[in-house]
């Protein structure tokens, strides 16, 4: 556990004391020894490489999303932003951790709220959306269609009921 070493080995940890620097060498892959938060070290720089992945991920993933034809609606955006907040859950180890990402949590929740809303606006104004009125006209339709094909009257009226059922139950 406390392994002195020589002044010049490159393994020597990097603490400074009162009596100049540490004789004892760094625990494995780090700076420091116990004595001076070695172990701390190699969790950061766990911490950190876990870190490096994702954000080297994300941005592969943004260059993807960036260069893609197929984004054309805020919808999208509200996949991305949820999978943020997904990764910013999963990036919580304890309890703590999660109470103190809640802020940053909540800003991505709002956002979320925002693009969606924008979205159901911008879909309302294209007329992507449809209201009761249109599918109780759609269904008007079918019915019309399937009455035009179906000459039996008790076999059109219990389809007409089951339309009209699903239609209530939306």
């Amino acid at each position: 556990m406390w392994e002195r070493v020589n002044e010049d080995d490159p393994e020597r940890c990097q603490g400074v004391g009162v009596h100049g620097q540490c004789i004892n060498r760094a625990v494995g892959g780090g700076k420091f020894c116990m004595a001076h938060g070695g172990n701390r070290a190699v969790d950061n720089q766990k911490k950190e490489e876990l870190r490096n992945y994702r954000l080297s991920k994300f941005k592969a993933r943004i260059g993807e999303l960036g260069n893609s034809d197929n984004i054309t609606s805020l919808k999208d955006e509200v996949a991305i932003l949820r999978i943020l907040i997904e990764e910013k859950i999963n990036s919580c180890a304890d309890d703590f951790e999660l109470m103190m990402a809640s802020g940053p949590l909540s800003d991505l929740i709002m956002k979320v709220e925002k693009v969606v809303v924008s979205c159901n606006r911008l879909e309302s104004r294209l007329g992507n959306l449809l209201d009761r009125t249109k599918i109780s006209q759609f269904a008007n339709i079918i019915v019309q269609i399937i009455g035009d094909n179906i000459s039996d009257e008790s076999t059109l009226e219990t389809i007409s009921d089951e339309i009209l059922q699903a239609l209530k139950e939306l």
